[in-house]
């Protein structure tokens, strides 16, 4: 069963002619899409494709010029509405010290339930939970600036999750991590995931969707292919058109298994794919 349903959405955001006048550039442009309760979907493109403008529009952060976007059948577009949709979805952004709003870690998750009158010994409780649910326990006595990036995304999601959302939205957030803090958050949100939360992933880096159950390739404002990992990186025209990469693991996996190595041919482990190759040299 879907949980967010997108038919047909179009949105512009206003830009300025050469000669003063106002106008239009397009965001998205005819986005049909299901993201289905409990799935983990990944959202992929070049820059400036509309990866983050449907992400804000998931939630109600922007209104489509056309199209309605409904999340447990509740339109988008309907003002009444925000507010339930902004409890059941989500929201990580890119840069984590923007989205600090307190000096101490356990106030900084407890901001969203405050803001939404859920009583004191309640939001205890969500605080502490969120912060078990992300590892972060331990830290709920320090200051979020003094953590590093890694540790204040994971403090970002726990103050999403103290909301109790339904679906988590993840937009672009490992964009300015280090690869250790990347595998952090990218942990987190599987063990999320598995826990029954839906979650929707927006990022450029390919070797993140690996585990994903449905990728959205989007170039241009348009959504060009939905598929799994594998259909989308053995489509190498797609990847070719779209100016995306698959991941050097599945990349060099493919290349051995068409030279005749006994590899799986969509192999993403680079540890696996070497226990393969090793296999095989053993063999002959």
């Amino acid at each position: 069963m879907a949980i967010i349903k997108l038919d047909n959405v179009s949105y512009y955001y206003k830009a300025y002619n050469d000669d003063g006048t106002v106008g239009t550039a397009m965001g998205v442009e005819g986005v049909t899409l299901d993201i289905e309760q409990g799935s983990f979907v990944a959202l992929v493109g070049h820059n400036g494709c509309g990866k983050s403008t449907l992400a804000k529009l998931l939630n109600g952060l922007l209104v489509p010029a056309s199209g309605t976007v409904t999340v447990n059948g509740l339109d988008t577009s309907v003002k009444d509405n925000i507010f339930e949709i902004r409890k059941n979805v989500g929201m990580v952004f890119q840069n984590p010290d923007n989205q600090m709003v307190a000096s101490i870690v356990e106030e900084d998750v407890a901001f969203g339930p405050e803001n939404l009158g859920v009583a004191q010994p309640e939001i205890v409780e969500r605080v502490y939970g969120a912060l078990e649910q992300v590892g972060m326990s331990e830290y709920a006595k320090r200051s979020p600036h003094r953590l590093s990036g890694g540790q204040k995304q994971r403090i970002a999601i726990a103050g999403a999750l103290a909301i109790r959302p339904q679906v988590l939205v993840l937009d672009e957030s490992t964009a300015m991590l280090d690869p250790l803090g990347r595998r952090e958050v990218l942990q987190v949100a599987h063990q999320l995931n598995a826990e029954g939360l839906t979650v929707v992933l927006i990022t450029h880096f390919m070797e993140e969707v690996l585990d994903c159950d449905k990728v959205v390739v989007m170039n241009g404002g348009h959504v060009v292919k939905t598929g799994t990992p594998n259909e989308i990186f053995n489509d190498e025209q797609l990847l070719n058109d779209v100016g995306l990469k698959a991941p050097r693991a599945v990349a060099l996996a493919k290349k051995l298994a068409d030279a005749g190595f006994a590899v799986t041919a969509n192999c993403a482990d680079a540890r696996m794919l070497g226990g393969e190759v090793c296999r095989n040299l053993t063999k002959k």
